[in-house]
């Protein structure tokens, strides 16, 4: 017999049949017509070709392949049931293995943190985190969601993208370097002072800032004296408490932040914000679009958003895509 064509549903009568004990009775709990029920079980024994139910105008009682054949249509319709019963829990329940991707300094720093707090909230979910800076295929490297800081204009177009997170440069020092070196008030200050860049992509020496409290003011570009580039602010937060007169260093807040709590780093001109090619970015969660988003990278979603302290935006154009 090919399995291709197995008659499932006769089989499902059957079980029915017997269960009831009755042709009648089977009808009745399926909704059928008595005859229909019937002739269910002759195609079901034609198809087998065996005898399945010995038959009076008073009693039913299976045969003895009947009966071998009974438990197996039982079990198939257990195994059935079990089938739809875990694909309704993982519409229900979040579980199973969530596969993610961020860039390695913003994974270190701000990602990684917070999967403890999620895996204890969902503990059926395991999370598989990949640290790299490329911007990956989701599809291509089996991934569920991707984590890239980026502008919306930059954002690939078949993705659907959930901000997360604002992402801000700032310029900062040790408080030792500016207590002995000249002080800063204006922008072109910064030109009697060494500085460490970030010398990735667009993050060059090339600076431009925007004074908060004149928006309408065009920015002051400056082209900063740099002997040292990093393409990391992990890196350059290194260099920095490595050497206390390191210098001024232009990084991303989410680096910086706690060292600014606690007074270990200064911020550079705090009235001033730089824009250009440092101008602000947004962290973005990225997935495949379809209409059942899986309750695991829902969870995911919900709780990185629940997790971001300021409000982001996804509509205003920002620059080109960065991620250290």
């Amino acid at each position: 017999m090919n399995t291709d064509s197995l008659p499932l549903a006769d089989m499902q009568v059957f079980v029915q049949v017997v269960a009831q004990h009755s042709f009648a009775g089977a009808a009745r709990h399926l909704r059928l017509t008595t005859s229909a029920v019937s002739r269910s079980v002759g195609r079901l024994e034609s198809e087998l070709g065996v005898k399945l139910l010995n038959r009076t105008t008073r009693s039913l009682s299976l045969t003895e392949v009947g009966a071998a054949v009974h438990a197996d249509c039982v079990l198939m319709l257990q195994s059935a049931e079990l089938a739809v019963s875990r694909a309704t829990a993982h519409r229900q329940q979040p579980q199973g293995v969530l596969r993610m991707s961020a860039p390695l300094v913003f994974g270190d720093w701000w990602l990684a943190p917070l999967l403890p707090g999620f895996c204890a909230l969902f503990p059926e979910v395991q999370v598989q985190l990949t640290m790299r800076d490329e911007l990956l295929d989701l599809t291509a490297e089996g991934l569920d969601l991707a984590i890239r800081i980026s502008g919306a204009d930059a954002l690939p177009p078949a993705m659907v993208a959930r901000p997360l997170k604002r992402i801000h440069y700032l310029l900062v020092a040790h408080p030792a370097y500016l207590q002995t070196r000249p002080p800063i008030t204006e922008p072109q200050d910064l030109m009697a002072h060494r500085c460490m860049s970030l010398g990735y992509g667009p993050f060059q020496n090339v600076v431009e800032l925007a004074c908060v409290a004149s928006p309408a003011a065009p920015p002051v570009k400056l082209r900063l004296n740099t002997p040292i580039t990093i393409a990391s602010s992990h890196g350059l937060l290194n260099a920095l408490q490595s050497n206390a007169v390191a210098g001024i260093a232009l990084m991303a807040e989410f680096v910086a932040c706690n060292h600014l709590a606690q007074g270990s780093l200064v911020e550079v001109l705090p009235g001033w914000q730089l824009v250009g090619s440092y101008a602000p970015r947004t962290a973005y969660a990225l997935h495949a679009p379809g209409p059942h988003v899986p309750p695991k990278l829902r969870a995911m979603l919900d709780y990185l958003q629940s997790q971001t302290a300021e409000a982001v935006t996804s509509g205003t154009p920002l620059a080109s895509a960065g991620s250290r």
